[in-house]
Parts: structure tokens; sequence; C-alpha cells
């Protein structure tokens, strides 16, 4: 039996009573349990009898055992019947007596009821896509620095040119002036292919430490091609005038990609700054833990441990600010989530088939994988919660056409 004793927000006591024929017979079915684990002298293994095993283990044990078990047994069974949707929970009271029934009280953090704010009298202020003229020049010019070649030049090096160089251990390489640190680009500048210069090698303090002998083998600039009609036909356009067409109807689409994800950026701000919502800490701590699990492994693939990442902020006096800013982090996103599935249970978006089995190939694809490998990495759980993301993201993008 189970009932609910007091409900305050997201934590609700809930008290469970299991019977004592049901608390005996589990009992009774522990302890055959261990007898077959059990080694006792003078008995074979599984045949020592009940009592033997009960004295040799400890009755004190024994009980501790079972209220761990009933526990485990009986709590999904009672929040079900009670209707609640456990985030957390803990065992606060607990009492077992001889011949009597098992009774506990478990402090439970349920999901929490979310209200959402009048989303429909929303006003996003997002500024509608533009694509200027100066905007289509820049990026033909861009174009034109993509295709262009490397050639080399009879003069000095300017900025801007590439020197091919040797050094005195023999490598040879080629250095970017425009990306070259200073000190390398100031000794550079203004020598002809055939000269030796010598080249500072500085240390972390900006110090010299030595000099190395480099010989400039070359100088090349980059060649631009003409922004003219052949230049256009390499590109696959008809003609100049159909190449800045193309390339205004891909920023266009950029720019309208751009807008509609600010767009659904300030539209799930607002949603989650006014929703009302006793939010469970252990929610947010979740959130917290994930967010690290990321950026672990982010440190991780750059070589660096989060241990000594965490050592390092509290050194330098930041950790607090860190962990502040975790939480914060945490909880927007706690909220922004809280947001998305209440508007989905809202708005109640449809999904057929076939658009479901489209989004499901977009998504293998992202992976690397087919369909059906999709299908067997994500298991049934793993589908279910990308179908449940799925419908939230439709819900939003509902919810953006109705502003």
């Amino acid at each position: 039996m189970a009932e609910i004793l007091e409900r305050s927000g997201y934590l609700v006591k809930v008290r469970v009573e299991v019977p004592a024929d049901e608390v005996e017979a589990r009992y009774q079915a522990l302890l055959k349990d261990l007898a077959r684990q059990v080694r006792v002298p003078g008995f074979r293994p599984g045949k020592a009898p009940l009592k033997v095993v009960e004295a040799r283990l400890g009755r004190e044990e024994l009980l501790k055992d079972l209220k761990e078990r009933l526990v485990e047994e009986t709590y999904p069974e009672a929040v079900r019947e009670l209707g609640l949707m456990p985030v957390a929970a803990r065992v606060v009271e607990e009492e077992l007596k001889e011949g009597e029934g098992f009774r506990y009280v478990a402090e439970v953090e349920n999901y929490p009821e979310v209200r959402l704010p009048d989303w429909r009298s929303f006003s996003l202020e997002v500024p509608p896509p533009e694509v200027t003229e100066e905007m289509v020049e820049k990026a033909l010019e861009e174009l034109r620095h993509r295709y262009a070649e490397l050639v080399p030049v009879d003069r000095e090096a300017r900025e801007g040119d590439h020197v091919f160089v040797r050094t005195e251990e023999g490598a040879e390489f080629p250095i970017d002036l425009a990306k070259a640190l200073p000190h390398v680009r100031e000794a550079l500048l203004g020598k002809r292919a055939g000269e030796v210069v010598m080249v500072p090698v500085l240390n972390e303090k900006g110090e010299k430490v030595r000099e190395v002998r480099t010989e400039i083998l070359e100088v090349k600039t980059l060649e631009l091609p003409e922004l003219d009609e052949e230049f256009a036909k390499t590109l696959e356009a008809e003609s100049l005038e159909d190449l800045r067409a193309k390339v205004r109807q891909s920023l266009e689409q950029q720019a309208q990609r751009a807008y509609e994800e600010a767009r659904e950026r300030a539209f799930l701000e607002k949603l989650a700054e006014g929703l009302e919502a006793e939010i469970p800490p252990s929610m947010v701590e979740a959130e917290e833990r994930h967010l690290l699990e990321h950026l672990a492994e982010d440190l991780y693939h750059r070589g660096i441990g989060l241990e000594a990442y965490l050592k390092a902020l509290e050194e330098k006096g930041e950790l607090e600010k860190f962990k502040e800013e975790l939480r914060q982090e945490a909880l927007k996103r706690v909220r922004r989530s809280l947001a998305k599935e209440k508007l989905a249970e809202e708005l109640k978006p449809e999904v057929t088939e076939e658009e479901w089995q489209a989004y499901l190939q977009a998504v293998a694809r992202s992976y690397g994988l087919s369909p059906a490998e999709l299908r067997r990495e994500f298991g049934e759980r793993g589908l279910a919660r990308l179908r449940a993301a799925y419908l939230q993201d439709k819900a939003v993008r509902e919810a953006l056409a109705q502003l």
C-alpha cells in the first residue's frame, strides 16, 4: 500500500507499507538465495539448513539487506500507483519489526509541473535577413581568393606574400607572411630570393634565445583571377551576371537560415525565462554532470585532464565563478528542455511515417550509418528519445509560424 503524506511543489513525501506475510516470504526467499552462495563448513554448497545460514550471516545484516531489497522492489510500483514521475528519491524513515510489516517513507523529487507563458503574444526582436550589394561583392572577392594561384615574383617580399625558405638544418617549407609571427615576418619582409637572413627564435617570454640561418629560395604572391566571364564559367555559371545572381541567392539562403535560427533562439529564450516551474535540484545537478562530461571530452582532445583544468582554475581563484556559471548554464538548459517538452504537449505536432523515415535517414547519414545500423545503435529507448526531440523541434517551428 502506498500513500502521499505531503506535497510541496516538486517535493512529495510517500509512505509505503509491505504486509507482514509478504515480508516473511521475501525474507525466506533471501535466505534461500544466499544459502546457494554461502559456504558453510560441514555442508555441501547449497545444502546447509536455512537456520544455520541465518546464524552464520547474522539476522541483523540479513534484515538490513532485506529492507534494501524491499525498497528496490516496491518503490517503482508505489510511485506508478500514485501517479508520480520521480527524478530522485531518498528513504527518510523505515521500520521493520518482528511479525509486522515493513514501512518506509521516501522523499521524492517529482518531475515538475510546468506552465508556459502566453507565447502567442511574444514579440521577437530579430532583424529580418538582408543581403546587400556590398555583401555580394565581398563574397565574389572571397571566391577570387579561393581560386587564386601562387606565382613566383622577382622582387622583394611584401605583406601577403609566401616566402619559401631553407633552414641551416636543411628543412624546406613555405611561410605565409600574412600569418607569420611578427618577428619572423619582420626578418623576411623586403628580402629577395637568394638572400640569407638570420631569423630569431624567441622563448615564451618573448626573449631571443638564438637565431636560425635561413636561405630564401623563392618569393611567391597570390595572383587572383579576373572577375570576368571566363572566371564565371569556371564556376559553372553562364555569365558574370549569372554568377552574381547565384552568389546572391546563396547569401539569401544563408541569411534566411540564420534568421530562422535566431528567431528560434529568441523564442526559446523567452519561453524558458517565462515558464513557471519549481525545478528539482537533482535535474540541475544531472545537467551539470552532463556539461562536465562534454567539457572533459573536449579537454581530452586537447591533451588536458578535467582535474588539472579545475585545479588551474582554483589556483587562479576562478573555480567558484566557473561553478556558478556552470550551474546557471545547466539551469538554462533544463528550463529550455522543459519549455520545449511542454510546448510539444500543448501543440501535439504530428509526424507522418514518411516524414519520420526521412528524418531517420538524415540522422543516419550524419553518423555515417545506414538506417538499420542506426536503429541497432540507438535501440528502442534511443529512438523514442530521438522521436520526442524531433516532435519538440517541430512544435517550436509550428509555434514560430503562428507569431
